[in-house]
């Protein structure tokens, strides 16, 4: 690997040896797409060797509260509370997503946009993100983070956890003893947690857990729908299903009433998130209220410390999550 170079490094310098116009590399600097791959990696090559800091990230001001949102996908009511919270903060926010337009990865773009900070919804952060994001000295907050979040990397996040135990403890309580659950993709920490806490909760209650009825979705509608299909069209199908999205609980509900099975009188389904539409839902939805505008302007709140090089009282902050009853459970039928 080369080293670091003695001196700061120039665009004319780094122009020079990429043997590439002055103006190709400023367009790969401020992430234009009109570079050809080629030629972009090796200018990035050298970007990174020279560890070169455009000019108004090495002049950002620390009291411009100014940030980028990012999240990993724009596509569903969820990220709207988060987005709603995050604005409330007092931030000046520019919404984006982690999607690679024009072969930038995002967090060179986010490194390069000279904002005051950044918060990362969702995020799972590569060994090169990490690289860049650090090497812009960019102030950051990370909401619900993929991965177990690291010492040094601020983070919200809600208790997932007690959320899938107090769902999974109220179908317990009116009766239900076969309890399917379809939580998030595998690897997000919050979607673990949630099934951690439905396993607890069926210890606690001295209930076989079985295996079989866990599945695993998106915490989309089509994901909680195929995964409910699957658990419903069984002959020992559950009387009960914990959905770790409201979206999954959407999705599930539809499920039952493709197989004619009737919401709460042939299973009961409960949600996680309590998004504006659960109480519109048709019966309306039992869910976990998960406080996301509460969780975005916590996010900001903190960002705007960092960019002011105030300390933080905390580095992980978790809100509560609570129960909301609605029309959704009923006791398993005799």
């Amino acid at each position: 690997m080369a080293s670091r170079a003695e001196s700061p490094a120039t665009l004319a310098r780094i122009a020079a040896e990429a043997g590439v116009s002055l103006p190709t590399v400023s367009k790969v600097v401020n992430g234009r797409s009109d570079v050809s791959p080629a030629t972009r990696k090796r200018v990035q090559e050298l970007l990174d060797r020279y560890e070169y800091l455009p000019v108004r990230q090495r002049s950002r001001r620390h009291d411009a509260l100014t940030a980028d949102l990012v999240f990993t996908h724009l596509d569903s009511p969820w990220a709207v509370e988060i987005m709603r919270g995050v604005m409330e903060s007092g931030l000046d926010v520019v919404v984006s997503t982690m999607k690679d337009p024009g072969g930038t990865p995002w967090s060179d773009r986010v490194a390069r946009a000279g904002r005051g900070g950044a918060i990362l919804v969702t995020s799972h952060l590569t060994a090169h993100d990490r690289k860049i994001l650090a090497r812009a000295h960019l102030p950051l907050v990370q909401i619900d983070p993929v991965d177990l979040p690291s010492p040094d990397m601020p983070s919200v996040g809600a208790t997932n956890w007690a959320g899938g135990l107090s769902a999974t403890r109220h179908l317990i309580s009116l009766g239900h003893r076969r309890i399917g659950m379809v939580g998030g993709p595998e690897d997000f920490l919050c979607s673990r947690a949630r099934i951690d806490g439905y396993r607890a909760a069926l210890d606690g209650a001295e209930i076989p857990h079985d295996p079989t009825l866990v599945r695993h979705g998106d915490f989309h509608h089509e994901g909680g729908y195929q995964q409910a299909l699957e658990l419903l069209e069984r002959e020992d199908r559950p009387t009960a299903i914990f959905a770790g999205s409201d979206e999954q609980a959407m999705g599930a509900i539809e499920a039952a009433r493709t197989l004619g099975l009737s919401v709460p009188g042939d299973v009961s389904i409960v949600g996680f998130d309590d998004l504006p539409v659960a109480r519109w839902a048709s019966p309306p939805l039992t869910t976990v209220r998960q406080p996301l505008s509460d969780m975005g302007r916590e996010a900001g709140r903190m960002l705007a410390q960092l960019i002011r090089e105030e300390s933080l009282d905390n580095h992980r902050v978790e809100l509560a999550t609570s129960l909301v009853v609605r029309s959704s459970t009923a006791a398993p039928r005799a």
